[in-house]
Parts: C-alpha cells; sequence; structure tokens
C-alpha cells in the first residue's frame, strides 16, 4: 500500500512539474536577420552637408525580426532596422501584404529604426531626390524596392521559426545620452545641455528557449543614434551594441528599438572609437538589465494601432512659397517647389497628418507604447508617469518616422526640433509646423488605447 501511495505521490508531483513548466512556456518566439548594407555607392541618409555618396563600409547594416505568439494564438512582429526612418508607404504595404499571407493584423507589426546617420537615403520622393541628389533618384528607388521584398521575406522568416520560449523583462541605465537643446538667449542651439531632461532608460525583453538559453534580446535606449558622421555604411553606436552583445553570447540574436530620443544626442561624438565605446557601454547596460530582478512575463498578449490626425499651424501663402522658392538654400527652395507642386495638383495643402499609436501589452505585467516620428524625450517622460503598471517601454521612431514630434514645451521654446526641421522630410512634404494640440491629441490616443487594451472584455 505505501509503494502504491509513493508510486501515486510521485505520479502525481511530475504532472505538476510537467504543468509547471508547460505554464513556464506560455510563448511561441522566433527571430531572424538580413544584412541591408548597400552594394552600390547610394547617397547617405541624416546629414544634409554631404556632398557625395558612400565610401563603403566600416560595419554591415541589418534589418531583424522578433516574432511573438501567446497561447491563445495572438501574434506581435517587431522589425528593428539600420536605417533614418520607417517609411509609412512600405509599412502600409508590408501591413497588407502580412495581413494576407499570414492573417496578421496591422496591431500586430511594429517597426522600429535606429535612425543611424551612416545609412542610405530611402525617402523617395523622384522629383524632389532629383532636385537634391544629382542623378541619383532612380538608384535611390531600387534600393527602396529591394528593401521592401527583403523585409517581406524576413517576417516571413521569424514567423517561420516560432518555438516554445520563455520571455523576461528587465531595465537598467546607461548615461551617454545628453539633452542637444541648450538656451542661448532667447534661442535654443544644437549643442549639450547638461539639465536638459533625459531618459536613461534601458528597456530589455528576453528571449529564451525550453532549455532556458537565451535566443534574443529586444533593448531600446532613447538618443540619437549620431555618434559618426563619414562617408562609410556604420550602424553607430547602436549597431555596435548589437555585435558587441552577439559577441559575448554566440547564437543570440540582438535587436536594438530607439525610444525618443529626438533631442538627445551621444555625448562625447564625431569618431568611431566613440561610437564603439557608447556600443560597449549600452551593451554593458543590457547584461546589468538581465540581472536585476527580471520579471518572467506571462498573461496575454494584446495589442492596439490606430492614427490621430495632428493638425499643423497656418500654412504658407502661394506668393510666400513662390518668394521661397527663389532662395539661394537648395533645401528651402526645394521644399518651396515641393509645396507648390501639392498646391498646384489638390488646390490646396494638407491640413492633418494622420500619427500612427501603438500599444502592446504584455498581460498587466509590460505596456510597450510605439510612437511614430521623432519623439523628443518628453512624450517618454510623461507616459511613464501617467500610465498605471510596473513597467512601461516607450519607443519613438516607429512605423512611420515623418518628422519631428516635438512637444508643447519645445514647440513653444523654437529650434529646430520645434519645426524647422521639417524642410528636410520629403516622403510627405509638410506645410507648416504642428498645431500646438498635437502632444495632448497624442497622449490621449495612447491613454485610449491602452484603457481598449486594459479592458477584461476586449
Amino acid at each position: 500500500m505505501r509503494s502504491a501511495a509513493r508510486y501515486t505521490f510521485i505520479c502525481f508531483l511530475l504532472l505538476g512539474l510537467q504543468s509547471t513548466a508547460a505554464q513556464d512556456l506560455h510563448w511561441k518566439a522566433g527571430v531572424s536577420r538580413t544584412v541591408l548594407t548597400p552594394d552600390k555607392p547610394l547617397w547617405m541618409a541624416g546629414y544634409a552637408g554631404r556632398k557625395a555618396p558612400a565610401e563603403g563600409k566600416s560595419q554591415d547594416l541589418f534589418a531583424k525580426a522578433l516574432a511573438i505568439q501567446e497561447q491563445k494564438g495572438t501574434r506581435l512582429v517587431i522589425v528593428t532596422m539600420d536605417l533614418i526612418i520607417v517609411s509609412r508607404p512600405m509599412r502600409d504595404s508590408i501591413e497588407k501584404a502580412l495581413e494576407q499571407r499570414h492573417g496578421l493584423p496591422p496591431s500586430g507589426l511594429l517597426m522600429n529604426c535606429s535612425h543611424t546617420h551612416c545609412g542610405p537615403e530611402i525617402r523617395i520622393r523622384k522629383a524632389t531626390n532629383r532636385s537634391i541628389y544629382p542623378s541619383d533618384a532612380d538608384t535611390m528607388i531600387a534600393y527602396y524596392k529591394w528593401l521592401e521584398a527583403e523585409l517581406n521575406t524576413l517576417i516571413d522568416a521569424a514567423l517561420a521559426d516560432l518555438s516554445p520560449a520563455r520571455l523576461s523583462f528587465g531595465q537598467a541605465r546607461c548615461g551617454f545620452a545628453m539633452n542637444r537643446r541648450l538656451p542661448i538667449g532667447e534661442r535654443f542651439i544644437n549643442s549639450p545641455n547638461h539639465d536638459g531632461p533625459v531618459d536613461h532608460d534601458v528597456p530589455v525583453l528576453r528571449i529564451d528557449g525550453p532549455d532556458k538559453k537565451m535566443r534574443a534580446v529586444l533593448f531600446g535606449y532613447a538618443c540619437h543614434n549620431t555618434t559618426l558622421g563619414f562617408q562609410q555604411w556604420n550602424g553607430d553606436y547602436a549597431g555596435y551594441a548589437q555585435e558587441y552583445f552577439e559577441a559575448d553570447n554566440p547564437g543570440v540574436t540582438a535587436l536594438f528599438m530607439t525610444g525618443c530620443g529626438a533631442d538627445q544626442n551621444p555625448y562625447p561624438r564625431r569618431t568611431l572609437e566613440l561610437a564603439k565605446m557608447h556600443g560597449r557601454s549600452l551593451a554593458t547596460a543590457v547584461e546589468a538589465a538581465m540581472i536585476a530582478n527580471p520579471t518572467t512575463l506571462k498573461g496575454s498578449l494584446n495589442a492596439a494601432y490606430e492614427s490621430v490626425p495632428l493638425n499643423y499651424a497656418k500654412p504658407p501663402t502661394r506668393e510666400e512659397l513662390r518668394e521661397r522658392a527663389k532662395s539661394k538654400n537648395r533645401f528651402d527652395a526645394s521644399y518651396a517647389e515641393a509645396l507648390l507642386d501639392e498646391l498646384n495638383a489638390n488646390g490646396k495643402l494638407r491640413e492633418s497628418y494622420p500619427f500612427p499609436v501603438q500599444v502592446v501589452r504584455f498581460g498587466d505585467q509590460l505596456t510597450l507604447v510605439a510612437l511614430g516620428g521623432e519623439t523628443v524625450v518628453d512624450y517618454s517622460l510623461r507616459l511613464k508617469r501617467e500610465i498605471k503598471g510596473p513597467r512601461v517601454w516607450v519607443a519613438g521612431y516607429s512605423n512611420d518616422v515623418m518628422a519631428y514630434i516635438p512637444s508643447k514645451r519645445v514647440l513653444l521654446e523654437g529650434g529646430y526640433e520645434s519645426g524647422s526641421s521639417m524642410r528636410f522630410f520629403r516622403t510627405t512634404v509638410h506645410p507648416a509646423y504642428w498645431h500646438e494640440s498635437s502632444e495632448d491629441r497624442i497622449i490621449r490616443k495612447v491613454h485610449e488605447l491602452n484603457e481598449r487594451l486594459s479592458d477584461p472584455g476586449n
């Protein structure tokens, strides 16, 4: 009898352990990567002062995909890219293709760019490109088409790689980002401001296999990816952070997601050695985040993705645009010409822009907010204060990088991030600065989506 009882107890114990193990493997995950480094000397993105195309590479550029699926079948694919922007037309095209091939809804796709300024120009408004980059628009457009096909293949591979996984979240800090909006009298110039707001958090999502071996990490940081400004393809500090982490952890895929770093720069900067140094600092912070009381993620995966219309301030008149088109500054003249083209074609200039907002919830343990545009740090700091929950991760540069997105504070202060940068964005030609209501509209939409996902009846 005692032997039978002992046997029964052991069976129940083993069943319990198996049940616990099954609960731990609440998720499936898949990863993939592809090299994006151009094989031709394309024009580089990010700095208007460049006089010639790229002259080779010092580091490859990558796109990587992380696919996540929870027990009920809900899936999310996060795509990270060593590129200057996420193009809205490309995002829309890939989104449509994924829905057709995989039944993945728009909310199940999150695309983020590292915003390296040592990558190829992919803003594809052909007429405008011809006026800025002599005779090279066709080559740029060919690369863009290749890129879209490559990203579709990348996502297919990540979804095909789905297998049982454990997910955990940790956070550390890294200190090389500094606010770059320095007040000088009544103006704000691009220079280190050690008193300005920053977000030094390094959020980390770790993916382990059933054997508890690490398969991938997704990490973020709120800082412009602009240590470098030379003529070689390079992923900058974000590229080196991924490279070093992968070298220290063979077989692991590291993905970087840019935070709200539009008004943050890496300091010191301007040399390859400094880019590597910042990359090593960030990779070390990722390692620290994984041992600093990480939280195992369970619960349901829910996501929402919508656009909120952001209005523009008062647009220029036709007469004002004609005058600007005579400017000796090629960017000012080109910008005015593009707006005149739009005015002639449509009879008016656009009045608003559909700004993308995405919220992803991993149960009640982690809320991930992905905002479009080059969002300033105020958005991250405000949302972390206002969203209820133990862990909030805010990414910028996601799904559509159409312009700088200043907070109301930055908009009223003036300067590059407040709106004078608008002339350099050409996938969409913006007629004016953003309206003062923009920040509150974005924040309200984030709260709306988050509350919808928090509803048990969702």
